[in-house]
């Protein structure tokens, strides 16, 4: 079974949203990278970009798939994750230590329409 961190949201698309007050840090669950493999490449956007929930940001390719990142909150991004530019497989190792994008959040009440992690595992069970 996947690991599910107790006090992040999660989207059905697999990202997570991890809050320390007024950002997000979001990244791929770790049943996402499982289910990608080993992770080669991360495409990140620019910092002062705008995501906007529900909608694409990057992709994240692995030796089997491409799959693309959806954004689960809306925000302006203050942060990449340049580490990953070089050494994308840090996903592998640990999916939640090693986030993506970190974003000011604009809206905190997205947050209400995202699963916890009980919810999440639930979800992830029947896929």
């Amino acid at each position: 079974m996947a690991k599910v961190l107790e006090g992040l949201y999660y989207s059905e698309s697999h990202e997570y949203v991890r809050v320390e007050g007024n950002f997000g840090y979001i990244g791929i669950s770790d049943y996402a990278q499982h289910a990608l493999g080993n992770v080669v490449y991360v495409d990140m956007p620019e910092v002062d970009d705008e995501v906007s929930a529900g909608e694409e940001f990057g992709a994240v390719e692995s030796v089997k798939a491409a799959s693309d990142l959806m954004a689960p909150v809306t925000g302006v991004i203050v942060e990449v994750n340049e580490a990953l530019e070089d050494q994308p497989e840090l996903i592998n190792q640990d999916a939640y230590e090693n986030w993506i994008i970190k974003v000011e959040l604009s809206d905190k009440s997205e947050l209400e329409q995202l699963m916890d992690a009980n919810a999440y595992t639930a979800f992830c069970e029947k896929q």
